[in-house]
Order: C-alpha cells, then structure tokens, then sequence
C-alpha cells in the first residue's frame, strides 16, 4: 500500500502503526496527490490512504484521477472534523473508507484491512458526521432514493438500517441473531438491488431517503 500526506512526521507515525500489523506492508509515502497518483502508478499498489488537503493536487483530485487511471485501487480518505463537504464529495465519488487523524492505531488497521478485503470503512465518529450533515434534500432526490429503497424486502431494510448506523457486519448479525456470513450475503444482495459500489454508498441513500429504513 502507499501513504500519501504532506506532513513527514504524520506520515512517518502512519507508516509505522500498519508496519506493525504482519499482513500489512506499505512499498512508498507522497507528500502530495500528484506524486500520490504517479506512485500508485509505478508500484501497482492495492490500498491508497491519502490526506484530503494536501498541496500541488489534494485527495480529492488525484481520487478522480485515480478512478480513471487505476479503477482497482481501494483509496481510504484520512480527514479531519471540518471537512463534511469533502467527505460527502469522496464519499460519493467512490471512496473506500474515511479515517479521522485522531483515530487510534487498532482503527487505521483496521481501515486498511477492510479496504483491501474489497470492504468499505468509515470510522464512527465520520458516520455520525456524514449521516447527520444538515443539508436541504431536493425533494426528486429524496423521492428517487426512497424509490430505490422499496425494492428491498423487510429484512433487507433491516440490515440496511444498523448498516447505515456504521456497524461492521459482525455486530448485524449479533443485533439480528444471524452469522456474520449471512449478514455478508444480505449486504451483497442490497448493493446489487440498489446499484451501489458499497455499503456507504448504500448508507447515503437512506440518508437521502430521509429515513433509516
């Protein structure tokens, strides 16, 4: 994987907590998103955790390009409270996952792991900021993303509604009494009916529903 921030002790302190974990190697740092997209380039790398703001092109930028250029590559967003727009335009434009700067080591691994398993990850403290944004919801919007909605069954809404709460798939299933691999197939099935990359995606529309499910 490769670090992209423009503050080297930052970086340095990332490269050092997923190191630790035995299953994760990081093969290169960029101090900004230009040389972010160039290394993701040249090392092929899977995982991309990038900074937002960052000088020369920031995360959002080199996101879009990277979706053009390097469509396999799971990028996850490290942010900080006061970037809601970014978020949600990341987020939209097919994120992987947004980390905040303050989140712990055991979180960041966790992040990137979840990523590379083909997963989505926001930390908690991000769902609750995202989900909660207060925003004028045009009214086709909300029609359109309710429409999308119906077409899951109750169970589905179900699983779709502690999804959008942030939980990870272990925790549905204990709230719904089913295995973590039920829950699995369940959210496979809501993000093939609802045409979503994943599940925060799919947890953006129901917030543009209006409802939790």
């Amino acid at each position: 994987m490769l670090v992209a921030d423009d503050e080297p002790l930052i970086a340095a302190g990332i490269r050092t907590v997923l190191e630790s974990a035995d299953d994760l190697e990081v093969v290169a740092e960029a101090e900004n998103g230009r040389a972010a997209v160039d290394k993701v380039l040249q090392h092929r790398v899977d995982v991309l955790l990038i900074d937002i703001n960052m000088p020369v092109m920031d995360g959002l930028a080199a996101l879009e390009e990277l979706r053009r250029k390097a469509p396999d590559v799971r990028n996850v967003m490290l942010t900080a409270f006061g970037d809601e727009p970014n978020v949600l335009r990341a987020l939209q434009n097919g994120a992987a996952g947004f980390v905040l700067k303050n989140c712990t080591p055991e979180e960041l691994i966790r992040a990137v792991r979840a990523a590379h398993a083909g997963d989505a990850y926001l930390s908690p403290a991000v769902t609750r900021l995202v989900l909660g944004m207060v925003s004028p919801v045009e009214a086709q919007r909300r029609r359109e993303a309710a429409r999308r909605l119906s077409a899951l069954t109750d169970r589905e809404s179900e699983v779709l509604r502690l999804v959008a709460e942030g939980m990870p798939n272990a925790e549905v299933g204990r709230r719904l009494h089913m295995s973590e691999t039920t829950i699995k197939t369940y959210v496979s099935r809501i993000l093939a009916k609802l045409d979503c990359a994943n599940r925060v995606q799919a947890a953006l529309l129901v917030r543009d529903a209006g409802s939790p499910g």
